[in-house]
């Protein structure tokens, strides 16, 4: 059976180094880039770079990782995510996994450059998810075309969701999406370290 905290807490193993050290370096850069030059601050836009940086930086120590079992190399569509058991603990790692993992990238890429073209979010999750697949192929790791597909859909995932959020918060104060997005991740992180209690 999948147990999410498990998950969470085998990433956070992984990659709290990085994350730690990270956060330290480009809160404390920015701060004194906020105090030196003075830009006009925008709270929700701050934590939202915030959590992508970490976001990156995270993504890029799991799909690097070394620890991995692997079944060989997959240029055939579908060979891989027709393998595992629809509610198996594989599924949820691998297929899900996958999903889930672009999701973010799809949703800060359309963000941060004001996508409202899907081909273009399309071609930049296929870019970013090409080169992760290479690069695990040159590093040890294995080439999954289905991985490529998986991560596609996760991408577009989260370019529909910034897509339906772009057009919520049109109307919106700045006051008001900072209350929602802190509120929002007060509560994610509430119910995270409920599930790994």
């Amino acid at each position: 059976m999948f147990n999410l905290a498990d998950s969470l807490l085998e990433v956070m193993k992984i990659t709290w180094p990085v994350v730690a050290v990270s956060i330290v370096a480009i809160v404390s850069l920015r701060i004194m880039y906020l105090i030196k030059y003075k830009p006009k601050f925008v709270l929700y836009e701050e934590i939202l770079t915030l959590i992508f940086i970490v976001y990156i930086l995270m993504f890029f120590q799991v799909v690097t990782y070394q620890d991995v079992t692997s079944y060989g190399n997959n240029f055939i569509p579908f060979k891989e995510v027709t393998r595992y058991m629809i509610g198996s603990k594989l599924f949820y790692k691998n297929v899900i996994g996958n999903i889930v993992l672009f999701m973010p990238y799809g949703f800060y890429a359309s963000y941060y450059l004001r996508l409202d073209k899907k081909r273009v979010a399309f071609l930049l999750i296929l870019l970013v998810s090409l080169s992760i697949e290479t690069v695990q192929l040159v590093i040890g790791r294995c080439f999954d075309v289905d991985d490529i597909m998986l991560n596609i859909i996760g991408g577009m995932l989260g370019y529909f969701i910034y897509r339906i959020l772009d057009k919520v918060t049109d109307n919106m104060s700045k006051k008001t999406i900072s209350t929602i997005l802190i509120s929002g991740i007060i509560i994610a992180t509430v119910i995270l370290l409920y599930i790994m209690m």
